[in-house]
């Protein structure tokens, strides 16, 4: 067997890894690394700083874009350490790190001074001394608001009382199978319609609000109704004239004043 043959096999039964697939990013460039003729080649001082700068390092023919960045080792842990004292798995199913409660702060109630005063008066003391000393064998205090909270006289129910409310009684068949629900539902709705539709007529019929300038608009200005001017002797024809257009002759003659005739 051919060594070519030998190694397609070796090849086909190694297995592929990550780095054969995607191949590591390039490292940063030295000076060691430049040959004469390259892109990177410089005249006159060069450092190795130089080729760590992306805006002056020039991109490489066949070659991926270097990014000037030194990649860690294999035992560079990528991330923030935490350096816990808590002890781990095994500590966290052995117990519980608990938080402390806070301490809640009693509150001191108030002292009832009234009813205090009141009972040493009752029981004879007149100077501040007697009612002091009184009042530290005495106490007494206000009621606080949990106290109120709960009522004094609670209503007794009885043993038998059932809670909540009655549900509603069930549906006859009959009506189910009629379909009663069905046309009760589309008479509602017939009814709703009508309704919308006299409410629409009655904003329809509803006068309109007059404003100040609809009333403008409407306003005529009046004019004089001046006769007009004629000369004195056809005066008396554009009478007669004007009784023909509304009355026959003859019912003109009757009604005519007896100035135009010249009888008097």
């Amino acid at each position: 067997m051919s060594t070519f043959v030998k190694r397609y096999l070796e090849k086909l039964n190694k297995r592929v890894s990550v780095s054969d697939i995607c191949p590591p990013p390039l490292l940063p460039l030295t000076k060691a690394n430049i040959q004469p003729g390259t892109e990177n080649e410089r005249i006159g001082l060069v450092r190795n700083s130089m080729f760590q700068n992306p805006l002056i390092l020039k991109s490489e023919l066949g070659r991926t874009r270097r990014r000037c960045a030194k990649i860690p080792g294999a035992n560079f842990v990528y991330g923030l350490t935490a350096h816990g004292t808590d002890g781990g798995v095994p500590e966290a199913i052995g117990h519980w790190h608990i938080m402390p409660l806070p301490a809640l702060k009693r509150k001191e109630i108030a002292k009832d001074f009234i009813h205090m005063n009141r009972n040493g008066i009752k029981a004879g003391l007149f100077t501040a001394r007697e009612h002091h000393l009184y009042q530290q064998h005495h106490e007494l205090h206000c009621k606080t608001t949990v106290a109120k909270t709960f009522p004094k006289n609670v209503p007794h129910l009885p043993d038998a009382m059932t809670y909540g409310k009655p549900y509603p009684p069930s549906t006859p068949i009959t009506d189910i199978l009629q379909n009663k629900f069905g046309d009760q539902w589309l008479q509602e709705q017939q009814k709703a319609n009508i309704y919308l539709k006299q409410k629409k007529r009655l904003k329809k019929q509803e006068k309109t609000h007059e404003t100040r300038m609809t009333l403008l608009n409407k306003y005529q200005i009046p004019m004089k109704t001046d006769s007009q001017w004629h000369m004195p002797k056809f005066q008396k024809i554009l009478y007669i004239r004007q009784l023909s257009m509304c009355f026959s002759w003859k019912a003109c003659i009757v009604f005519l004043p007896p100035v135009l005739f010249g009888t008097e």
